[in-house]
């Protein structure tokens, strides 16, 4: 008996130091905390779930007449960009920057929120900053849906370079994940951490290519564009427009890249979390 059990710890053990099988083992539970994270952020309001549509298209209504209408933006993708094409491609790449964004602002204070789980010794502590990311995720497929479907009626319509968008969507899952747990485990111990993910947010909106083209900042900043070509969340927005809007394939070096930083972040960042676990309970 007493060598089951010591198997079955060892098990846990083990499980427990793999990011993806400590998921897939508590798949049900981080389900449930994605949907309470959702109905909690709604709560209390009259329109509801209705609002992780109506606010992405606000933003864009606003960006989109600053930017293409008072700046007179373009992308310069194509020889026949429309405003409506500049339209979807600033949507599309606030899409992308949302779902990071909204991830890394709300990690920091993931497990200061919910003490009462830490201090429950057989509570698996990395469901919250993945619950958080799935809550972000799910405004982020309602967003991409309106993209997508705006693409298909006043857009370019759709091409097979469209497979590129899942493609470089999984890379930017995973670094979302693995910064969520790595700074809600820095959370814990530095407060700080909620003021600066704050104006990193702000930060990689400017950084990523969101609201211009890449190669503009390559010709008109080279030794910013030195530092900023590295950005994995610009390689994603520009991917994506690539294979969404300009039908037009992805270089392949890049895609490896994003994997390669994806699956860095997301290891590391668990591999943090794990580490400062223990210190959790004695600070809270």
């Amino acid at each position: 008996m007493r060598t089951t059990m010591q198997a079955t710890t060892m098990q846990d053990r083990r499980a427990s130091r793999n990011p993806i099988i400590a998921l897939l083992k508590h798949r049900e539970l981080l389900w449930q905390f994605i949907v309470r994270s959702v109905e909690l952020r709604h709560r209390g309001s009259h329109l509801g779930i209705v609002w992780a549509v109506l606010n992405p298209l606000l933003m864009l209504a606003l960006y989109v007449f600053v930017f293409a209408f008072v700046f007179g933006g373009s992308f310069q993708a194509i020889p026949n960009e429309t405003r409506w094409d500049y339209a979807l491609g600033i949507f599309l790449g606030l899409t992308a920057h949302h779902l990071l964004a909204e991830a890394i602002a709300a990690a920091p204070v993931v497990i200061i929120s919910n003490t009462n789980f830490v201090k429950k010794v057989v509570f698996p502590l990395e469901i919250l900053p993945a619950a958080v990311v799935g809550s972000a995720g799910i405004h982020f497929l309602i967003s991409l849906a309106l993209v997508l479907f705006g693409v298909a009626t006043v857009g370019p319509g759709f091409s097979g370079t469209i497979v590129w968008l899942p493609v470089v969507l999984l890379p930017l899952a995973l670094m979302a994940v693995g910064l969520a747990w790595m700074l809600s485990a820095l959370g814990v111990f530095v407060r700080d951490i909620g003021q600066m993910v704050q104006a990193l947010g702000l930060i990689l909106l400017f950084a990523s290519a969101i609201f211009y083209p890449a190669t503009a900042m390559k010709a008109n900043a080279p030794a910013a564009w030195a530092i900023l070509k590295f950005n994995p969340l610009l390689i994603v927005v520009d991917i994506a427009r690539d294979g969404v809007l300009w039908h037009r394939s992805a270089d392949l070096d890049r895609v490896i890249y994003l994997y390669g930083v994806g699956g860095v972040t997301f290891f590391a960042g668990y591999w943090i979390f794990n580490r400062l676990r223990g210190g959790f309970a004695d600070v809270l």
